[in-house]
């Protein structure tokens, strides 16, 4: 077993390096990698799902991609690289296991998305996190994707299996519902 002081060097490594140590097979490296990205992507996944059980399901089968995977990275954010995997592992998922949490019926006109002051920038990040775990599934789904991932309206349906129009309306939902929650709050 490695020191504590070598286990410190091996965690301050650059990306490259314990990318290169993790293709090589050295399970010092892996373990060094799992343990740099465990706890950023455990949130991540945590924002998709009902429980901290799901949670964990998704981000050990997600970092179980990374290494299967992880020939295929080039350039740019390992995080970002690993934060992709997750975000789409916890998708997966959820198509898998949920038949369907979209109202595919419901379409909002282009303009019905107010992105007026509206009280969400002023919460703190946890405070905001907490309400986003309590929202219904689809509309969860569909406000990480785009307020927090930065994907887009036609991404997120490409993703989800939903039309850009149902994105938009899950997410409108889902401002609405998080105000209606701050509004709550504040009283």
């Amino acid at each position: 077993m490695p020191s504590q002081s070598h286990s410190n060097d091996i965690k301050g490594q650059d990306e490259l390096v314990l990318v290169k140590g993790c293709l090589k097979g050295k399970p010092e490296m892996q373990t060094a990698l799992y343990h740099r990205y465990v706890r950023i992507m455990f949130g991540v996944c945590l924002r998709y799902c009902s429980s901290r059980v799901e949670a964990e399901d998704i981000l050990q089968q997600g970092f179980v991609k990374v290494f299967l995977n992880l020939s295929r990275f080039r350039d740019g954010s390992l995080e970002g690289w690993i934060r992709r995997i997750m975000v789409r592992e916890s998708i997966d998922h959820f198509r898998k296991t949920r038949k369907s949490f979209f109202n595919n019926s419901v379409e909002f006109p282009e303009n019905i998305i107010d992105e007026s002051e509206d009280g969400l920038a002023n919460l703190e990040s946890t405070e905001l996190m907490d309400l986003i775990k309590e929202l219904p599934e689809g509309c969860r789904q569909v406000f990480n994707m785009y307020a927090i991932e930065g994907y887009n309206h036609r991404e997120i349906s490409e993703m989800l299996g939903i039309s850009e129009g149902t994105s938009k309306a899950q997410y409108h939902r889902a401002r609405q519902l998080l105000k209606k929650k701050i509004i709550v709050q504040k009283t």
